[in-house]
């Protein structure tokens, strides 16, 4: 994939900002080996070859547009994900202003917790209103392994055609494949966790979800 300057401007300024940052290539290396993808593999999915990636790692090389977008996206990545300063351990804390809200039904917030380059899994932290819900109909992603647990108050949780009402400390797992719905049964707000794994969503849909958005209808902050 070629990219033009002129419809990519940030991109291009990226490739540039890349030709002189010695992190890049270190940053790239940690979360290759993280996630136990070899040279080889990383070289076929971008397209080049093992030693050019190995170069690059060790900042001896540099790299085009395209060729940082085809790495980022092999690495499940937003391309600004490449640029973040922090080389080797990856400990920010995320704190809950900054967490990206997820577009749900009235009453529900719904925010993302686990940030790339964790790739292993994900977890969403869940807001009820009394009587909020995730919507009114069931929802299915993907065929993985989700576990839901109870942090506060009374839901249902609605599996195919099984009905749970859980409380505080409960949990309970099940294939995302399977149809579920949560509502808000109890009298007081409650909270929520989906811990999934691997995950269901990609890169470019969760940079969808924006930091800070404020609260949702409801009056949930």
């Amino acid at each position: 994939m070629k990219v033009d300057p002129a419809t990519y401007p940030e991109v291009a300024a990226l490739a540039t900002e890349a030709r002189k940052a010695k992190h890049v290539g270190g940053r790239i290396k940690a979360i290759r080996t993280a996630r136990r993808i070899s040279l080889r593999q990383l070289a076929d999915m971008v397209g080049t070859t093992a030693s050019f990636i190995s170069q690059f790692e060790r900042n001896l090389s540099g790299a085009s547009a395209s060729t940082l977008m085809r790495i980022a996206a092999a690495l499940d990545l937003g391309i600004n994900d490449l640029f973040e300063q922090t080389e080797g351990a990856f400990h920010k804390v995320l704190t809950r202003a900054d967490r990206p809200l997820l577009p749900v039904s009235q009453g529900c917030r719904k925010t993302l917790l686990s940030r790339r380059p964790i790739h292993e899994f994900e977890v969403y932290s869940g807001d009820f209103d009394v009587g909020g819900s995730t919507g009114d109909d069931a929802y299915t992603h993907g065929g993985k392994h989700e576990m839901f647990v109870v942090l506060k108050g009374t839901v249902e949780l609605t599996l195919a055609d099984e009905r749970f009402v859980m409380n505080e400390g409960d949990s309970i797992e099940y294939a995302t494949s399977t149809p579920h719905r949560t509502v808000n049964i109890g009298e007081t707000p409650a909270q929520v966790l989906w811990i999934i794994a691997p995950p269901t969503s990609g890169a470019a849909e969760l940079n969808q979800y924006m930091p800070g958005q404020g609260s949702q209808p409801g009056g949930l902050k």
